[in-house]
């Protein structure tokens, strides 16, 4: 037989050879440094058969994103395997490779904590340092089940019953030393090969992600080759964590929860500063460019929800209520309400495209134990927007979306942005030849623009383009998103008069731009660890007072600023005037001006500007425009 190497040539091997006799026929340096195959598109234990004709690429610790996920994976089961060690009778459940790491949920008799952390990872290394080999067996799903059933394994005789459901008439298991784990791999070719592994963090998570399932104790982890690789990663993670908008919210005034609505943010003063800055900066946006601002019920009939088609598709995560006897839904979506608004007259050619924008406030049911901050919420405000259009009008407008978004984006220092194109999920409504041409049509407004693929991560009811945008430390983050729909209008019997007279239906485009202002909120507050542009603080001078003789001009100074459009503050606590300069700078504000005999005679300010800009004695006639002028923009 012959297999097909990355670039393009045959490799003859035996009959029933391996992975690992294919890199040992390219050399034995490559067999010697290998950790795994990639063949077509699964990565797979050397130790498996090639078939004739596959397409393979031997992986190797230089092999990037394949190696890490091959050595986490392994990680994660040496891991588990510490943890029966240390704690026996432990049940065990699911132990995949993440973004960055990998984690594993346990059922244990006794709490598990991050105390419990130095013990588990020197027991990690001791397993490391015997350099066990992983053993792939394969059972029947009756026998594997007894299997698990007779080590009182519950949850993994629960995993083999799944997989019997799914058609599946064997499973994989996996062994190390006397630890054995069902698995479909692959695996390193020994323990010793986990590389510098940390564990990082402990956390609750229902068995399948199921409330109604028992609670298991999640250990999060990671590995990396080196220890230079670990030691560069844990730093990042220190920086992210004194970044961690929770921290930075709670320590600015910005936002609050409360036991009282779990997952529900409350917003205080200061944040609705923020979140209404970033409405208007949309808002003056929209303007420019023909969009018309609307407001629909929070409360709808659960018959319109059938209708749309969410009932169906997500009734799990949607919150009901009885209403004299009517069933009604709390919206989890916008689009429902822009399609009866579309309707709540007759619509001409001439009104298209008809751009409909929209803060609607929306909710959704999320577990408990996925709840995270502002990043995952119950509760959330989508700046949405609905254009109706004919299809020859699709390209212009999404062209014109994208470069909204990246215009938008840039206003707050997001310039790293990428794209991508959602196509046909498994469970999608329309015809195959609807989905092609709304396909096609995101295809070609995308233009010369570079755009990865998401295949099979569209809406229910069309295809998507995903926008992405990169941190101040590296990370990507999901924000923006531009859905072309032909299935909605259709539903909902939409339609407008054309030029002769005759009716046809208008094509949906659903666009949001931060996605949501939470989630937006909350990422920029990572981005810039809560030091927000000027335009954008909640608090953009505080005045300082150096005794209270001076607080009368003090005053004055604020009360200049603020008739001027700035926000501004007096710090008059009785804290020392070098105690006050420093919450301020805590507080991340632009400005500090401190005010003292000096400034009083020759009515001044002097100005402490948090990052360069106008500093020194600065006239108070011109000082609030000396401040704008100074500041630095995104």
């Amino acid at each position: 037989m012959h297999v097909v190497l990355p670039d393009g040539t045959h490799l003859d091997l035996p009959d029933g050879a391996t992975g690992h006799d294919a890199a040992l026929a390219i050399g034995p340096g490559l067999a010697k440094a290998a950790v795994a195959v990639r063949v077509g598109g699964e990565v797979r234990d050397l130790a498996r058969p090639l078939a004739d004709g596959e397409e393979i690429a031997i992986v190797t610790g230089k092999s990037g994103d394949d190696h890490l996920y091959v050595m986490r994976h392994s990680a994660a089961h040496v891991l588990a395997e510490a943890v029966m060690t240390l704690f026996p009778g432990t049940r065990f459940g699911f132990g995949p490779p993440i973004a960055d790491g990998f984690y594993y949920d346990f059922e244990l008799d006794q709490p598990l904590t991050e105390d419990d952390f130095p013990a588990i990872e020197a027991e990690m290394q001791r397993i490391a340092k015997a350099k066990a080999p992983f053993e792939r067996t394969v059972m029947s799903i009756p026998d594997a089940r007894a299997f698990f059933a007779e080590r009182e394994q519950p949850y993994k005789v629960d995993q083999v019953e799944e997989l019997g459901r799914q058609g599946e008439s064997d499973v994989s298991l996996y062994r190390e030393r006397e630890f054995i784990d069902l698995c479909r791999g692959p695996h390193v070719h020994d323990t010793g090969r986990i590389g510098h592994v940390r564990l990082l963090s402990v956390a609750g998570a229902y068995w399948r992600g199921t409330e109604a399932n028992p609670m298991l104790t999640r250990v999060y982890a990671t590995a990396f080759p080196t220890k230079a690789d670990l030691d560069e990663h844990l730093e990042r993670l220190e920086a992210a964590r004194a970044r961690d908008h929770r921290r930075v919210g709670r320590d600015l005034g910005i936002f609050h929860f409360d036991e009282a609505g779990p997952g529900f943010p409350f917003f205080l003063p200061r944040g609705m500063i923020v979140v209404n800055e970033i409405q208007s900066a949309l808002r003056s946006e929209l303007d420019a460019m023909g969009y018309q601002e609307i407001r629909t019920p929070t409360l709808l009939s659960d018959e319109l929800w059938k209708q749309s088609g969410h009932f169906e598709h997500y009734k799990d995560n949607m919150y009901f209520t009885e209403v004299d006897g009517q069933g009604f839904a709390v919206k989890p979506m916008n689009c429902p309400g822009a399609c009866l608004v579309f309707r709540s007259t007759r619509r001409s050619y001439r009104e298209l495209p008809l751009r409909l924008a929209e803060f609607g406030h929306v909710h959704r049911h999320e577990l408990s134990g996925v709840l995270h901050g502002l990043f995952r919420v119950r509760a959330f405000t989508q700046d949405d927007a609905h254009v109706f259009c004919r299809m020859d009008q699709v390209q212009t407008e999404v062209r014109s979306i994208l470069d909204l978004t990246e215009r938008f984006y840039a206003r707050f220092g997001f310039r790293d942005v990428a794209m991508f194109l959602s196509t046909r999920p498994a469970k999608a409504t329309g015809t195959p030849a609807m989905w092609d041409q709304a396909e096609e049509a995101l295809r070609l407004a995308l233009g010369d623009r570079e755009y990865g693929m998401k295949e099979g991560d569209g809406a229910f009811y069309g295809p998507k383009i995903d926008i992405q945008v990169t941190d101040s430390m590296g990370r990507s983050w999901q924000l923006g998103t531009c859905q072309l729909d032909f299935y909605m209008p259709e539903r909902f019997g939409l339609g407008y008069t054309t030029a002769d007279d005759t009716e046809e239906r208008p094509v949906i485009i659903h666009r949001a731009i931060t996605g949501s202002l939470e989630r937006f909120l909350g990422i920029l507050l990572e981005d810039t660890g809560g030091d927000l542009p000027f335009w954008l603080a909640p608090e953009q001078v505080r005045v300082i007072p150096v005794s209270d003789r001076h607080a009368v001009y003090s005053d004055e100074v604020c009360a200049t600023l603020r008739e001027s459009g700035l926000r501004a503050e007096v710090d008059t606590r009785g804290e020392t005037m070098g105690r006050r300069i420093r919450d301020g700078e805590l507080g991340k504000v632009p400005y500090l001006l401190i005010v003292g005999d000096r400034e009083v005679e020759t009515r001044t300010a002097s100005v402490r500007a948090r990052h360069g800009g106008q500093e020194g004695d600065v006239p108070l006639t011109g000082l609030a425009e000396a401040l704008r002028a100074g500041a630095p923009t995104a």
